[in-house]
This record gives structure tokens, C-alpha cells and sequence, in this order.
């Protein structure tokens, strides 16, 4: 590749700085570089030598300022939606990541989590993780927007994230860890939506979100789920849902068999 190449490159990244973009797909450089796709991802790859761009996914690349050089790569909430544009599938934030924009959790997830309609691999940029967790049913779940340096996020609300995390423990640190979040999102739960979340989620997980309330002392917001536990008709489900529930004793409020000991870190 010539010099005249590389400085159009570089000048082409700097232009899309300027124009508060941070991302762009190899089509996009061929069109602005008038070259051919081979000469573009030359000149792309030139530029990841040299840590000025990252590409998370084949095709699709992040530009990286100077303050990010040290991740390798943007933080995930900085390319999530362009990404998921660029693949044409809807998305949110979700779980322990969703839980951190609500102000619960004590410590970051080791991975940013993104609730999509089927299953992803994990993605990998630099050091930055992102995990795919698959909800066939995700576009009725309630969202809340929130800014980023880039852009706008699509964030699961306070309500939903409390229902996830007790549909996906194994995603999020098993029991113990998703009681200890509920016990700071429990205090940002509004009673109506949790109730009109309820409605559509699985009764099992609304049943054990309603016992884990109750565990952690936020009484007052478990109350809500009373009427749709017996409106929906509770059954006898398993706490843990990776354990027998033989033998367990059962709670009665909820119809769960509590088969694990949950110790939050209150």
C-alpha cells in the first residue's frame, strides 16, 4: 500500500471522529476511499497495527481516540448499537450489565451483557467482552434509553432487569450474587410496571423474584406480585433450578421448593 493510501485512511477516520461518528464497515471505507475492498481492509488493518481501530465483528470496526488505546478497543456501550444495526437485530443491555445503569451492583460485570432474539457467541475486542444471552420474546420487554458518549443505549428497565436476573442466575453470579443486586434494585422497582412485567414474563421466574423480594427485606415491592402469582396460578417451582427440588421445603406465599441456601451480601 502507498503513503497516499494510508494518509486517506487516516484522514478518513479522523473525518468520522469529527462528525461524532465512531464506527464504520468495510463498505463504508470503500466507498470513501475509492479504492477496492482489498486496498481498504489493507489500509483498515494498517490502522489496527497501529491501535487507531479495532474490528469487533467481521466487517465492522470501531475507531479507537488515544484514551482507549490501553482496552484496545471502545467500551461496549460505545459500539453495541451500531453494531447491532449493522447485523439488523434488535437488542438491549440486560442483567448485571442492565442492574449497573439502575445503580445496583457493587462491582462491574467482567462482561457487558446484551439481551438478543437467538444465540450469539461471545465477542471479543481487545479487552472488552460482550456476551449474547437469547430471549425469543425480547422486543415486549420494557426499555429505558440512556446516554452514552456515542450515542443513545437501549437498557433493560429497573423492572425487567429484576425479572432476567432471576430467569438467567447462571448468567449473572448464581443466587447469592443476583439477591445481593435485587437488594439495591429493589429500591428503584416501581410497583405498576413490575406488576405489567409479571404479566408477560414466565410465572416461574415471577414467583422466585417474589420469595427473593421477601429474602432481602423489600417486602413492600413484593406485595405487587402477590395477585399475579394467584391469578397466573403458581405451581411448585425449583429455587435453584440446577438442583433436585425433592424433599425441599416448599414456601407457600410463592410455590417455591427451597433447594439452596441464598446468602446475599447485604
Amino acid at each position: 500500500m502507498g503513503p497516499i493510501e494510508m494518509i486517506s485512511a487516516a484522514h478518513y477516520i479522523d473525518d468520522l471522529l469529527a462528525r461524532g461518528l465512531s464506527t464504520f464497515t468495510t463498505d463504508d471505507a470503500v466507498r470513501a476511499l475509492g479504492v477496492s475492498v482489498p486496498a481498504a481492509r489493507a489500509a483498515v488493518r494498517r490502522l489496527k497495527e497501529k491501535g487507531a481501530v479495532a474490528a469487533p465483528f467481521r466487517g465492522f470496526h470501531v475507531v479507537v481516540p488515544p484514551q482507549y488505546r490501553r482496552l484496545g478497543c471502545r467500551p461496549a456501550e460505545q459500539f453495541v448499537p451500531e453494531l447491532m444495526a449493522h447485523l439488523g437485530e434488535p437488542y438491549y443491555v440486560g442483567l448485571l450489565s442492565a442492574a449497573r445503569y439502575h445503580g445496583a451492583g457493587h462491582q462491574a460485570p467482567m462482561v457487558f451483557q446484551v439481551m438478543v432474539p437467538k444465540a450469539r457467541r461471545r465477542l471479543e475486542c481487545g479487552e472488552v467482552r460482550v456476551d449474547f444471552v437469547a430471549r425469543h420474546d425480547l422486543e415486549g420487554t420494557a426499555v429505558v434509553e440512556r446516554n452514552t458518549e456515542t450515542g443513545t443505549l437501549r437498557v433493560a428497565s429497573a423492572e425487567a432487569t429484576a425479572l432476567e436476573l432471576v430467569g438467567y442466575p447462571q448468567h449473572c453470579g448464581y443466587l447469592d450474587n443476583v439477591a445481593t443486586v435485587l437488594t439495591e434494585l429493589a429500591e428503584d422497582l416501581d410497583g405498576e410496571a413490575l406488576v405489567a412485567e409479571a404479566i408477560r414474563a414466565p410465572l416461574a421466574w415471577v414467583q422466585r423474584l417474589g420469595f427473593l423480594l421477601v429474602l432481602v427485606e423489600a417486602e413492600e415491592v413484593a406485595a405487587n406480585l402477590d395477585a399475579v402469582v394467584q391469578e397466573r396460578g403458581a405451581f411448585p417451582v425449583a429455587l435453584a433450578t440446577w438442583k433436585t427440588m425433592t424433599g425441599a421445603p416448599r414456601d407457600a406465599r410463592w410455590g417455591v421448593a427451597v433447594n439452596t441456601d441464598v446468602e446475599p451480601d447485604l
